[in-house]
């Protein structure tokens, strides 16, 4: 029987209906595996091996709580078949240190998805700039004369700092706003930390920020549209953005097949591409979500796909 390890957040801060790593456990459910919960600091080296404080975890929704647990037992991590890290964001330095666990685990033949190596590496603004042919003009600078000049060039631009998720301390900022030297100042922390700025992409706001799933380098048929509410600019369902979901274009399925490749390589198993307009802005490896309102809203079941390729590599 397969034994799935999931490193993840605490569950009873979860949304049943809307995370993706619930969707996933319940896949695993149907074929029977025997699923695992754990948080970060329930992973520790001991002379020469890497321990788990785990307990085995049913899902039923319909039920309140969604999820049973075990009393915690201790593993050795070889008792896994696989692991999966699906903690959130932000990347830290605790968040750090579990990828170096995670990496003793991997020695010890575990499969471990996404690899932890690449989880370090594929920081989710900054790995989008190794196919910059697909992205909007963009710059990474804690400049404030850098960016304003890019502001100036392009008049519309989008600030983000390189560790935010679900759309946190995300600025709009036009040539002329009377708070373009503060928004810089509080991004870069006067001028001590870089940020990304990229030239606002129109599309926002009738096609959606378009999270494209990947599964071993390849995507699902449909992307999932994320449209903003009202006045914002954000797609982010996190701020209220409506959802729809659309078949990918030809230019899509071309971008994401050369992304794949890279991706293939580096080991990122799940990822989650945000592409709008004719252009990718981010790269999600650590744990994108979306897949509950694709199955929602089409015949597409991706996490019994995603579980379907654990499968093949075990």
């Amino acid at each position: 029987m397969i034994k799935l390890g999931i490193l993840m957040d605490a569950i009873e801060k979860i949304d049943p209906f809307h995370d993706s790593t619930v969707a996933m456990m319940s896949a695993a459910q149907k074929k029977q595996w025997e699923i695992y919960y754990f948080q970060p600091n329930d992973l520790y080296y001991d002379s020469g091996k890497v321990f788990i404080r785990a307990q085995t975890i049913r899902i039923n929704k319909i039920e309140n709580p969604f999820y049973q647990l075990s009393e915690v037992k201790i593993f050795p991590a070889e008792h896994f078949s696989i692991i999966l890290q699906r903690k959130d964001p932000p990347f830290t330095m605790e968040y750090l240190y579990t990828t170096y666990l995670l990496e003793h685990i991997q020695k010890a033949g575990v499969r471990v998805v996404n690899n932890p190596a690449s989880l370090r590496d594929a920081n989710e603004k900054m790995f989008a700039t190794w196919f910059s042919e697909f992205m909007s003009p963009t710059i990474v600078s804690s400049d404030k004369a850098l960016i304003k000049s890019f502001i100036e060039q392009h008049k519309k631009v989008v600030l983000k700092p390189l560790d935010g998720m679900a759309g946190q301390s995300i600025f709009f900022i036009e040539h002329g706003d009377n708070n373009t030297n503060v928004s810089i100042e509080t991004l870069t922390h006067n001028g001590t930390m870089h940020i990304m700025a990229q030239r606002y992409i129109p599309e926002i706001k009738t096609s959606g920020d378009k999270r494209i799933i990947m599964i071993d380098g390849k995507s699902i048929d449909y992307a999932l549209a994320r449209i903003p509410a009202g006045d914002d600019f954000r797609g982010n369902m996190a701020r209220g953005a409506r959802v729809e979901a659309v078949l990918l274009t030809k230019h899509e399925k071309n971008m994401c097949a050369v992304i794949g490749k890279t991706l293939r390589e580096k080991g990122l198993s799940f990822v989650g591409l945000d592409v709008i307009g004719d252009y990718v802005t981010e790269i999600n490896v650590t744990s994108p979500t979306g897949i509950q309102e694709i199955q929602k809203l089409t015949n597409l079941d991706p996490a019994e796909m995603f579980v379907d390729y654990l499968s093949e590599i075990v």
